[in-house]
């Protein structure tokens, strides 16, 4: 059985003509809940800075940027992503 990750759900979706984007405001509120500012995302999840800026700017990234976050806050992916989609 093949393993489905975050980005193939992504692509399928893209194939099925749904507009697509992602929203990165459940990390930012989780941040302010646990005390903590952006720069430990740079420092404890070992993200980069043009990661963090495109996360700024509502884009996509990996899905490895998004697990080495969940390893940092000990969460899980639907604790700091929300997909948002309508359709064309």
């Amino acid at each position: 059985m093949k393993k489905v990750i975050f980005s193939d759900i992504i692509y399928h979706l893209y194939l099925c003509g749904v507009g697509m984007g992602i929203s990165y405001n459940k990390l930012w509120k989780l941040l302010i809940d646990k005390k903590l500012k952006k720069k430990f995302l740079l420092e404890e999840a070992g993200l980069s800075r043009s990661t963090l800026t495109h996360m700024n700017h509502e884009e996509h990234v990996s899905t490895e940027s998004l697990m080495k976050i969940c390893r940092a806050l000990q969460c899980d992916i639907g604790d700091i992503v929300e997909i948002t989609y309508e359709k064309e």
